[in-house]
């Protein structure tokens, strides 16, 4: 089967995630500059969590150009990875709202960590549905980049009981490692 409802449907929904995401910024009440330093925590969570899902829009994006079809095991894992992404909506808005918490910053780990998870399931259907011999699976590789990502992430979810902004600064760096989207596929 075509992948083009695969790509319109993920791309409606991570449209989606966005506006919600940013319907949960709330203007405070005054009109002076002083009455947005509380909202701070809220805003950066919004910028990292912003980053992140336009990283997998990216790089999803990339990635299904490569693709030659898909399969209902495709469709369902792309569908697992939509289900940890529409999450991060809510993980971000607990995590500002309770300025970096160490059991939100945690629980925004784990959905990071979740998210990554899936889309590597995806690409493994996705591998399995092109073959072990195709183009799609010599330009995955080894995919160092995603399991030190995983590593990163089951890291900075422990250290966020210990020191949440350690993990944030993980979370960050893992953000900046996967920025310039995914050069296995930009060709």
């Amino acid at each position: 089967m075509g992948k083009g409802r695969l790509e319109a449907f993920s791309d409606g929904v991570i449209a989606i995630i966005i506006t919600i995401m940013v319907l949960e910024l709330r203007a405070p009440h005054g009109d002076t500059l002083d009455v947005l330093a509380p909202l701070w925590p809220v805003f950066l969570s919004y910028v990292l969590s912003f980053v992140y899902i336009g990283i997998y829009w990216t790089n999803h994006h990339h990635m299904l150009h490569a693709v030659k079809h898909v399969n209902g095991a495709v469709l369902w894992s792309n569908l697992h990875l939509l289900f940890w992404l529409s999450l991060t909506p809510f993980t971000t808005a607990w995590m500002g709202e309770n300025h970096f918490a160490q059991t939100p910053v945690a629980v925004y780990g784990v959905g990071l960590l979740m998210n990554a998870i899936a889309y590597t399931i995806l690409v493994r259907f996705l591998i399995r549905t092109h073959g072990p011999d195709s183009d799609f699976a010599a330009r995955i590789g080894s995919d160092t980049k995603g399991y030190v990502s995983l590593a990163i992430y089951i890291l900075a979810v422990g250290l966020a009981f210990v020191n949440a902004w350690v993990s944030l600064a993980l979370y960050f760096a893992v953000a900046m490692i996967w920025l310039i989207p995914d050069r296995r596929f930009e060709r």
